[in-house]
C-alpha cells in the first residue's frame, strides 16, 4: 500500500457507488455532527502537547432571505449555506477586539434586507452591516456601537422594536444576564436602563454546576450566550452553562411576557443538552427556523483535549411543542441526520436508523506513533485518536467489521496530531480513498476523494446506494499539516439480525442530594449503547444522554424542584430496541 498508484491499477471502482457527500431526494439530504467546516486553527505556547489544533465555538446561525449564515468564534469570516449541509467560506475578518479576537461570540441579526454583525467586547466597537453579506460584511451602520457586551445578541420584536443582551463570566457580583432596548433610528444608544436579567443557580439546578459531568463543586459556573426566540407571544432567553470545556456544557431557556422580563426559568432545562455520545456537549447556541418552519438548535461541542477551547460546531433538529416547551433533540445527536425539505416534525422525522457498526472492531494500519494506538480510531471517543508515524501518502488505517453488513455512510474524522498551521487557512484539502471488501482480496472504491481540493475534517459520505461489505480500509494520499491521524472512522448501516431486545429492570434512584441520581439497568444482548431519556412530563422525554458501553450511569444535572421521568432503550448493530416504560421519581 506504500505506493498509491500501483495500488489504484489493481483495485475495481464499482462507479455505480462512488460517493456523494451528500444525497438529497424524497427524504432529503443526510449530515452527520460534528459539523464539516474549514475550522480555523489555533495554538497554545504553555501547552504540553505540540502543534496546534482546529476549534470553532460560539455559533449564531441566520436565516437571512432564505439562506443561512453561520458566524463562530475567530474563524476571519463566515459560511453561508442554502440547504444546511454544504456551507461556503466568506473572509471577512473585522478588526479585533480588546482580546485579540477578530470575531469573538458575535451578534447576528437579519432585519429587512439587511444582515447586521456585532463582535464580543467590553470596549466600544462597530456594528457592521451589509446587504449582500455573500460578498461579505464590512460597512459600518454604528461606529461605535454604544453598549458594549461580551456575547451579545440582538434581537428584533414584531412591533419593529430592536433589543441587546449580553452577559458573560462567573462572578456572580456582576456577570448577569442582561438586557435593554436600543434605538436603531438613532445610533442604537439604549433607550432605557440596562436591566439584570438573570443570573445561574447552580444549588438549585444541577446541570448548571462546574467540571466534568458537573463534579466540580469548588469552581463557579459561567452563564453566558444569550440568545433570543420569540414564539407565539412568548419570549424564550436562552443561555448557556457551566463551562465550555465540559461534556455537560448545554444551554438552558427562561421566558417571559416582554423582552425584558420579568423572565420565569423552565424546570425542563437543560434543553440542549449531550453529555454523551462521540461528540459531546450542546452549549452555547443559537435557534433559528428555517424556510419550512422547522427549526434548528446550533450549538458548541467539546474536545478540550490540546487546550480547553479545542471546540467543534453541532447542529441540531428543535423545536416548540403543543405548550410551547422548547426542546432540542440530540438523540443520535452525532450520526447521520436527515434535513426534510418541508414542514418536519423534529422530534422524531430526522434520523436516519443506520446504526454505528465500527465499534470496538479490530484494526491494521500502515504504521505507529507511539500512544495513539489503532484502537483509539474505533472507541466512540472524539478525543482520542489513532496517528500514523508519518503524514506520507500511503499510510493507512483497516477495520474488519467482523461480518458482512450494509454500509450507508462513512465519517471520516481527522485529528490534529503534530500539525503546525495557524490562524485560517486557505487552499488547504484533504485527499483520500476508502475501499471495501468481503475477503481482503478483491477492494473496491466505496469513497474516491483523491482529487478533492477542499478541506474536509469531519468529511461525512452518504453512498449513493448501499454496500454489503465486511473489511474497510482508509488510505491516505494527502493531509494539510502533521500525521495522518484519525479521531475515529465511523462506519454506519445495518448488521443483520434482530433488534436488541428492551432494556430490563431499569431503575433511577434519586440522591439526598435531589440534582443527582444513580441509574442503573440489565446489559442487553446485542447492544453497545443505551439511550436515557428524561423529562418533567411522562409524554416529554425531550432530553437524550447516550451511554456507550455501560450499564450504569451517575447523573448530576436534575433541578431540585420538579419530579422527573425517565425511559431507556438499547442501541446495537441491527437496531434499537423498544423503549422501556416511563419510571417516575418524584
Amino acid at each position: 500500500m506504500k505506493n498509491y498508484r500501483h495500488m489504484r491499477l489493481i483495485i475495481t471502482c464499482i462507479w455505480g457507488i462512488c460517493f456523494s457527500t451528500t444525497a438529497t431526494g424524497q427524504n432529503g439530504i443526510t449530515f452527520c455532527n460534528p459539523m464539516n467546516l474549514d475550522y480555523a486553527y489555533e495554538s497554545f505556547a504553555g501547552d504540553s502537547n505540540s502543534g496546534s489544533f482546529r476549534s470553532a465555538a460560539d455559533p449564531v446561525l441566520v436565516n437571512h432571505k432564505g439562506t443561512y449564515y453561520l458566524f463562530a468564534t475567530n474563524q476571519a469570516g463566515y459560511w453561508w449555506s442554502g440547504d444546511l449541509v454544504n456551507w461556503n467560506y466568506i473572509h471577512s475578518p473585522l478588526p479585533p477586539n480588546e482580546s485579540g479576537d477578530d470575531m469573538c461570540a458575535p451578534a447576528a441579526l437579519s432585519i429587512g434586507d439587511t444582515l447586521l454583525l456585532l463582535n464580543s467586547t467590553w470596549e466600544q466597537v462597530p456594528l457592521y452591516y451589509s446587504t449582500d453579506p455573500k460578498k461579505g460584511i464590512r460597512s459600518l451602520l454604528a461606529d461605535p456601537f454604544p453598549q458594549p457586551g461580551w456575547d451579545p445578541d440582538l434581537f428584533a420584536d414584531d412591533d419593529g422594536k430592536v433589543y441587546l443582551y449580553w452577559g458573560s463570566g462567573n462572578d456572580p457580583r456582576y456577570n448577569y444576564i442582561k438586557g435593554v432596548e436600543v434605538d436603531p433610528k438613532h445610533g442604537f444608544v439604549n433607550k432605557g436602563p440596562v436591566r439584570e436579567l438573570f443570573f445561574i443557580d447552580p444549588d438549585d439546578h444541577g446541570w448548571e454546576r462546574f467540571g466534568e459531568n458537573n463534579l466540580d463543586t469548588v469552581t463557579h459556573p459561567y452563564v453566558e450566550g444569550s440568545w433570543m426566540t420569540k414564539f407565539r407571544g412568548v419570549y424564550y432567553l436562552q443561555y448557556a452553562a457551566p463551562g465550555t470545556e465540559m461534556n455537560v456544557y448545554a444551554d438552558g431557556v427562561y421566558t417571559a411576557a416582554h423582552p425584558l422580563g420579568p423572565f420565569k426559568y423552565e424546570n425542563y432545562n437543560p434543553f440542549s443538552f449531550k453529555p454523551g455520545g462521540f461528540a459531546r456537549a450542546a452549549g452555547h447556541g443559537s435557534t433559528m427556523a428555517d424556510r419550512y418552519g422547522n427549526y434548528w438548535h446550533i450549538a458548541t461541542m467539546q474536545i478540550s483535549v490540546k487546550y480547553k477551547f479545542e471546540r467543534r460546531i453541532g447542529l441540531f433538529p428543535a423545536g416548540f411543542d403543543q405548550d410551547g416547551q422548547l426542546y432540542c433533540n440530540t438523540a443520535f445527536g452525532d450520526y447521520p441526520m436527515r434535513i426534510v425539505p418541508g414542514p418536519a416534525d423534529h422530534r422524531k422525522e430526522v434520523y436516519t436508523g443506520w446504526m454505528l457498526l465500527s465499534f470496538h472492531k479490530p484494526a491494521q494500519v500502515s504504521s505507529t506513533d507511539p500512544g495513539h494506538g489503532p484502537e483509539l480510531a474505533f472507541d466512540e471517543d472524539i478525543r482520542t485518536y489513532w496517528a500514523a508515524a508519518t503524514g506520507n501518502s500511503g499510510e493507512f488505517l483497516q477495520v474488519d467489521l467482523g461480518k458482512v453488513m450494509t454500509i450507508n455512510a462513512i465519517q471520516v474524522n481527522y485529528a490534529d496530531h503534530k500539525a503546525s498551521l495557524t490562524g485560517k487557512q486557505a487552499g488547504i484539502f484533504h485527499q483520500y480513498v476508502i475501499l471495501g471488501s468481503t475477503d481482503r482480496s478483491r477492494w473496491d472504491t466505496l469513497v474516491d476523494k483523491s482529487r478533492n481540493r477542499t478541506d474536509v475534517p469531519h468529511d461525512y459520505t452518504e453512498l449513493q446506494v448501499q454496500v454489503r461489505t465486511r473489511f474497510l480500509k482508509l488510505v491516505n494520499i494527502h493531509l494539510p499539516s502533521g500525521h495522518f491521524a484519525i479521531g475515529d472512522l465511523r462506519v454506519f448501516g445495518k448488521a443483520d439480525g434482530p433488534v436488541p431486545g428492551a432494556v430490563r429492570d431499569f431503575r433511577v434512584t434519586r440522591g439526598a442530594d435531589r440534582r443527582n441520581a444513580h441509574l442503573q439497568w440489565d446489559p442487553v444482548r446485542g447492544a453497545y449503547a443505551y439511550n436515557v431519556y428524561f423529562g418533567i412530563a411522562a409524554d416529554k422525554l425531550y432530553n437524550c444522554m447516550m451511554v456507550v458501553d455501560q450499564d450504569h450511569l451517575e447523573f448530576r444535572g436534575l433541578n431540585r424542584e420538579p419530579g422527573y421521568f425517565f425511559s431507556i432503550e438499547a442501541v446495537g448493530e441491527t437496531g434499537v430496541s423498544c423503549r422501556s416504560s416511563v419510571l417516575k421519581i418524584p
